[in-house]
């Protein structure tokens, strides 16, 4: 565990992927404190959330992927009382100059949170919206499967 120094306010980054999400702690000044990469599961969410609060007073996050890969770990955090601002993935000017390296990536979310950077807060996954989405969503998968046995049925 990580030496709590007078409980200093730390922020959290996350690169979230499919099955791993890697998260970064920085300091007030910027300071890279820790990373830890994270089973896409309740109890990771619980692990990463546990161990980001033992470098100190955790009051935000900046996630990239708050709608997509990022969604569970999203409410997770927000039911745990952290502010979660969405960040944008870097741009690819950027990318090309450093690469794609997942770590660094979930530290540019800190540092976009640190700073202010990233200061859009996600969007709530209720309402009206989200309702259309989940129908949008199981009707996209209705109308694949029915093409798939279709095509299915004409190769026969």
């Amino acid at each position: 565990m990580a030496q709590v120094e007078a409980l200093i306010e730390v922020v959290l980054g996350v690169d979230t992927h499919l099955d791993v999400h890697v998260g970064v702690i920085v300091d007030p000044v910027g300071r890279v404190l820790g990373t830890r990469s994270i089973e896409t599961c309740t109890k990771g969410y619980q692990d990463l959330l546990e161990w980001a609060c033992s470098y100190g007073f955790l009051l935000r996050a900046g996630v990239e992927g708050t709608e997509t890969y990022g969604a569970g770990l999203t409410r997770h955090l927000q039911e745990a009382g952290i502010k979660v601002l969405e960040v944008n993935r870097p741009d690819r000017a950027r990318r090309r100059r450093r690469g794609k390296n997942v770590p660094t990536d979930a530290e540019s979310a800190a540092r976009a949170a640190l700073s202010g950077e990233a200061c859009a807060l996600s969007k709530a996954q209720s309402g009206a919206v989200e309702g259309m989405r989940v129908l949008t969503v199981a009707r996209r998968r209705a109308v694949k499967a029915r093409t798939q046995a279709l095509n299915q049925f004409a190769a026969c």
